[in-house]
């Protein structure tokens, strides 16, 4: 089975790109089957995981920056692929 992770996170004012920066140098032991870093308006930061796994297992995470870099606290959504 597959399992996606997601993480996002907003920068605090003028840090975007420290936050971008700080996302992408951020290793997960093991590492995932792949591995994708997004950034969008408003400074915001979105890496996805892909695991061979299940649904519920215990899986390295990215952890929460230091609260200064970031404008609130990080989401993090779990999901499972489905049939088209």
């Amino acid at each position: 089975m597959t399992v996606a992770l997601m993480w996002e996170a907003r920068a605090a004012e003028g840090r975007g790109e420290e936050l971008l920066a700080w996302a992408r140098e951020r290793r997960l032991d093991p590492s995932p089957l792949r591995r994708e870093t997004f950034r969008a308006p408003g400074d915001r930061v979105l890496v996805i995981t892909w695991w061979d796994a299940a649904y519920d297992a215990d899986l390295p995470e990215l952890p929460a920056p230091d609260p200064g870099l970031v404008s609130r606290p990080v989401h993090r959504w779990r999901f499972e692929p489905v049939g088209n």
